[in-house]
């Protein structure tokens, strides 16, 4: 049984539109099997198809120019409506200037692309095809597509219930991903060797490929170790002073690498939320991990913590997913908020014209107890509502003019 993305209604939904679509993720996070989905998609509708890859030597002529591409298209396709899929396009030298002449010939073709992150891919490409492209955003698999194809998609219209009611079941499934993460191959594959194996292969291939060939990064050792700082600082504010001593690299090469890291779907940076900045945190962020497997291999603790209570910041970047994923199509944004003295808030859901605190307890409550930080915000910017996000305890309480909700995890799902 395949793995079902929820990312495939809305491609589905973009290929009656002339732009092209455009698949972006991580290495390995399932863009050509879901391409190939989308292809067997439009071959069941009996429309016509041409799947082409940078991978493949054999395809490597079809890229010399344009008109090369244009004439394989036409030899298969003809002159009428039809699909034309294009996988890896990252390995194309001037991708972006190239598809933008493929898309301003106007041809009866709709093109669908994907390519691994890369700067070129991110910045050049997004750049070039400015009002030509809609970018779709392929992550490792979620919690959310993880519990539903551990149980047979037999409570994927209410997935919360399974969780609440099936406790033990619950627990398990959220153990094995907060070890494993959701990289689709590691997934499937049944034993720990071979979940070890294939993570060792996708980290190297990042390392060796994406980041020394596509990045040209000269030190790739100091990058390599930059990850694994990175993966045990998690939830932490980031010190550049601190990482530039440990690396023996510029504090200009470790913000560059930093942005390495970010555009290639590694880790993602979240900011502080402050509105009097004497008062509250300078701007450095704090660092979350796109895939919580790749976290743990970098840690060298891939697939080995046994207890829930070993897991907290693990499951703060977990809480962090599940808020990107609730808020990346309403506008809003996520921060955190330090302050000079030491109060902490985890996360800061900022609407615009409100904001919601959110603190994460990696644990079951028992009662309604609020952190003396929590209410320091309270107090300081009187919200609507608050969050104490945990793993099973629902109620509510009062502070002032605050809802407080004490919400479990499965609920952001």
């Amino acid at each position: 049984m395949a793995i079902k993305r929820y990312i495939f209604s809305d491609l589905v939904d973009h290929l009656k539109k002339e732009e092209i679509s455009l698949i972006v993720g991580p290495r390995q996070a399932g863009k050509t099997t879901l391409m190939l989905q989308l292809q067997d998609y439009l071959k069941e509708k009996k429309k016509t198809t041409l799947f082409l890859s940078l991978d493949f030597e054999r395809d490597m002529p079809h890229f010399l120019s344009q008109k090369a591409l244009m004439d394989r298209t036409r030899l298969d396709l003809g002159r009428k409506k039809g699909y034309v899929f294009i996988d890896e396009i990252q390995r194309k030298e001037n991708a972006g200037i190239f598809l933008k002449g493929i898309y301003d010939m106007q041809t009866p073709y709709k093109f669908i692309v994907s390519g691994s992150g890369s700067l070129e891919l991110k910045e050049k490409v997004h750049e070039s095809l400015a009002g030509r492209k809609r970018m779709f955003e392929l992550n490792t698999v979620s919690l959310k597509e993880f519990a539903n194809f551990r149980t047979g998609y037999k409570y994927e219209d209410r997935l919360a219930d399974y969780f609440r009611i099936n406790k033990a079941e619950g627990m398990s499934l959220l153990m094995e991903y907060l070890n494993f993460g959701g990289y689709p191959k590691v997934i499937l594959e049944d034993t720990f060797e071979e979940k070890l194996k294939i993570m060792d292969e996708i980290y190297r291939s990042y390392i060796e490929k994406d980041i020394a060939y596509l990045l040209r990064v000269e030190r790739i050792d100091a990058f390599g170790n930059l990850i694994r700082l990175l993966a045990g600082q998690i939830g932490k504010i980031i010190n550049l002073n601190e990482l530039s001593s440990t690396l023996g690299i510029s504090i200009p090469t470790v913000k560059n690498y930093l942005v390495y890291a970010e555009k290639t779907f590694i880790v993602k940076r979240v900011t502080p939320y402050f509105r009097n900045i004497r008062t509250e945190i300078s701007k450095s962020p704090v660092i979350y991990f796109n895939d919580i497997g790749m976290r743990n291999f970098a840690m060298r603790h891939f697939g080995r913590y046994a207890m829930l209570h070993e897991m907290g910041f693990i499951f703060r970047n977990l809480i962090y997913h599940l808020l990107y994923e609730k808020t990346r199509y309403d506008g809003s944004t996520i921060h955190f908020w330090r302050t000079k003295d030491k109060a902490e808030v985890d996360f800061v859901m900022n609407r615009g014209d409100e904001v919601i605190p959110i603190e994460v307890k990696c644990k079951e409550l028992k009662d309604k107890t609020i952190a003396r930080s929590l209410r320091g915000f309270i107090a300081k910017y009187n919200p609507k509502e608050a969050w104490v996000v945990n793993i099973g305890f629902k109620d509510e309480e009062t502070i002032g003019d605050t809802r407080v909700k004490f919400i479990p995890y499965f609920e952001l799902i």
